[in-house]
């Protein structure tokens, strides 16, 4: 998560340095890489291993919600 707010804010003090059009362009550069299938897919690996090693201690997130939000929810 400190991951994701720290590249926000990188992508946000740039856009607002560099303008709306430099700002859009890194943000479909962001969305290309992460939207990518190799990176889904360690992604994937990651939350499977920490999965097993917090088991359902921790609630886990589904990408979006009704209202487009993230949402939590527990495992069954």
């Amino acid at each position: 998560m400190k991951v994701f707010l720290l590249g926000a804010a990188v992508g946000y003090v740039l856009g607002a340095k560099a303008g709306r059009a430099r700002y859009d362009q890194i943000v479909r550069t962001y969305r290309k890489v992460a939207d990518h299938p190799m990176v889904q897919g360690a992604a994937g690996v990651a939350r499977a291993k920490v999965g097993e090693k917090v088991g359902d201690k921790v609630p886990f997130f589904r990408p979006q919600g009704r209202n487009g939000h993230r949402v939590g929810v527990t495992r069954d």
